[in-house]
């Protein structure tokens, strides 16, 4: 396969306080992007790191009695250690404060004051300090930044200004020559609208007040303002301007630049007008994608409702909080973040989906074949529709891909996981082996398994620590040649024959727990509280599984009867239900969808349990639980009475 070069950055972080897990989402979704072009043959280059410079940082670090450097290096350690425990590959990680950035920046510097974009003078007006923006008198709100509402301070000082009004229409007339360079869309109108239109003032790129910078070489009173420091950082991570600029004529320009909505002025307006001023192309695309909200809005830690990535990493994995952040959220819109919805989707999609086709497959292969790989040889249409789809998948995946469409190219993949599941269920191994039919029984198996080890590869930049587990587990660890994306390409590069292990569970269903407090709650066995001693029978019989009478009259279980059922938007799984308990009805998600058809239940009478606590699935109230049976083959079948019987009768 040709290669081809593909450069991907996200922001460089600003290293004052812990970063929280909507930081962490732009890192994973760029280190997916990487990871798949990677996997497609492509010779890909991730940038992120650190802006370490300004007079923000001068001032935290004179607040914690440390110097400015030590202070920004503890910080910067802890994110390159978050970063590992989230699997993040990136090929380099520059900080703004090592020398090969501060001398091409004073190099850069320099070259524009030489040709005229850069001069002299005095600046008086509103400066925010949190958000290192100057603004001018009408830009104002009531004293307060517009971006961040915090108060801003009246600056006069002496400084240098980039005249970015030289280069408007230019970058303008780029913009809408260019449609796919500020996406989403809206953001591209945006800074059209509100920024490049009204015109454009010119940008103060030094600073007199603070000392914590880069100096201006020709100048050293000055250090080099923050934005014309930090955004440098694309090109001199290539080697801009050094001796050694073979990264920056293999890589620039930046196929994709992701960053939060909140810095989208900065990398689509001043960014490419530095670009346009040292005559160097500017990146294909810039990505402004939403933020992760919690319930009460964004995160911060002003508000104290951030969530710390390593502590979700701990207690879900670090595969299982890359799944959700990259299949729950729509890339470029606001997404919401909650343990709840992150729990169904592990369940939903993890356990049940693709841990239940691997252990269900694994279990039925140990059963006829003694865990070893059987040799197909009997076909029927069904399986050439298998095939089929699988071997559409990698081009479907790699079109979402390179949409930035991580939630949809995912979703193609679950479409694939679920139509093998099915395949079992239509297919029916048990009966084919209880028949005798050991041909076609052979072709099913092994078309399960090539299944599942196609998904494998396909899940690598999504959750780069499961396809390990499952080619351990298919006994094809050190088979690196079928865990490639040339082996995806055809169906079949499974080995006849290969030893498979015991099935291990993948992703174990979690339950809710408040136990231990904090914004994020533990959902595992481990941290729910040890059994009290057994002093009494019922202790005991506890112990031994069972429950007493009183236990079980605990649970009101009805008859009640389906009036109405529909899918819910966006959920492969779930079902939402309208039920009458006779002379009440109740709305209830069920995650049924995969074995009932909406049409198919209306009018069907189920055992109900109608004293459940209410929740939230999706953001649909669910108000009590059907009762539904399930084999080891993973059939379901809701339970319900023998004869008809009036909606809202108890169940004793």
């Amino acid at each position: 396969m040709q290669k081809k070069s593909f450069y991907i950055t996200t922001p460089i972080y600003y290293p004052s306080d812990k970063l929280h897990i909507g930081h962490s989402y732009t890192t994973v979704a760029a280190d997916a992007m990487a990871r798949f072009k990677r996997l497609t043959g492509h010779q890909a280059y991730f940038l992120t790191g650190t802006d370490e410079h300004g007079q923000k940082i001068e001032r935290r670090a004179q607040e914690a009695g440390k110097e400015p450097q030590e202070f920004v290096d503890e910080i910067v350690d802890w994110i390159k250690k978050l970063w590992t425990v989230l699997d993040i590959s990136y090929d380099d990680f520059i900080r703004t404060t090592e020398q090969r950035h501060k001398d091409s920046v004073q190099k850069i510097f320099t070259k524009f004051y030489e040709q005229g974009d850069i001069y002299k003078s005095k600046y008086e007006g509103w400066y925010c300090t949190p958000c290192e923006a100057f603004w001018t008198e009408r830009q104002v709100e009531e004293g307060n930044c517009p971006d961040c509402k915090r108060p801003v301070e009246l600056v006069a000082e002496e400084s240098y200004f980039f005249k970015m009004s030289k280069y408007a229409d230019r970058l303008i007339e780029h913009i809408e020559n260019n449609p796919e360079f500020i996406q989403p869309a809206s953001r591209k109108n945006e800074m059209i609208n509100n920024f490049l239109k009204p015109g454009l003032e010119d940008l103060c790129v030094s600073r007199t007040t603070f000392k914590w910078g880069i100096p201006v070489p020709f100048d050293p009173d000055h250090v080099i303002y923050v934005w014309l420091d930090a955004l440098s950082n694309y090109i001199t991570a290539l080697g801009y301007l050094s001796e050694d600029d073979s990264k920056m004529k293999a890589f620039w320009p930046a196929d994709v630049q992701l960053i939060g909505k909140e810095i989208v002025r900065f990398h689509t307006i001043y960014w490419p007008i530095f670009l346009m001023a040292l005559g160097l192309e500017l990146p294909k695309q810039v990505f402004g994608h939403g933020w992760l909200l919690l319930e009460e809005g964004k995160m911060s830690k002003s508000k104290g409702n951030v969530i710390d990535p390593e502590v979700l990493v701990e207690r879900y994995g670090s595969d299982a909080i890359r799944y959700f952040l990259l299949r729950e959220i729509p890339f470029g819109a606001d997404g919401h973040f909650s343990e709840e919805a992150l729990i169904q989707r592990l369940n939903f999609d993890l356990a049940n989906d693709l841990g239940n086709l691997l252990n269900r497959t694994l279990a039925m292969l140990n059963k006829y074949y003694q865990g070893k790989v059987p040799t197909p040889s009997l076909d029927e249409a069904i399986d050439e529709e298998l095939k089929s789809m699988a071997l559409d998948l990698p081009q479907k995946m790699t079109e979402r891909m390179d949409q930035l469409l991580f939630s949809n190219a995912l979703s193609e993949l679950w479409k694939f996981i679920a139509r093998a599941n099915k395949y079992i269920d239509e297919t029916a191994p048990w009966t084919l082996a209880k028949e005798g039919n050991q041909q076609r029984l052979a072709t099913v198996m092994y078309n399960l398994l090539e299944s599942i080890r196609i998904v494998s590869v396909l899940l690598l930049p999504f959750m780069p620590r499961t396809p390990e587990r499952i080619w351990q587990q298919l006994g094809i660890a050190h088979e690196g040649k079928i865990h490639t994306w040339d082996s995806i390409q055809e169906f079949g590069a499974l080995p006849a024959g290969a030893q498979t292990k015991a099935a291990e569970v993948l992703f174990p269903r979690l339950e809710l727990t408040a136990e231990g407090g904090g914004p994020v709650r533990q959902a595992t066995k481990k941290d729910k509280p040890a059994p009290a001693p057994k002093e009494d029978k019922k202790k005991m019989a506890e112990k031994d599984g069972l429950i007493t009478i009183d236990d079980f009259a605990r649970v009101d279980l009805r008859i009640a009867e389906v009036k109405t059922a529909e899918k819910v938007e966006g959920a492969d799984k779930l079902l939402k239900l309208t039920v009458s308990l006779g002379e009440q009805e109740r709305q209830v998600v069920a995650g049924i969808a995969q074995h009932y058809g909406p049409e198919t239940l209306t009018g069907k009478q189920v055992l109900f349990v109608a004293n459940l606590k209410p929740v939230k699935l999706r953001g649909i109230r669910s108000e009590g639980m059907l009762l539904a049976a399930s084999d080891s083959e993973g059939k379901l079948v809701l339970v319900g009475p023998q004869d008809s019987i009036a909606a809202g009768s108890k169940v004793k």
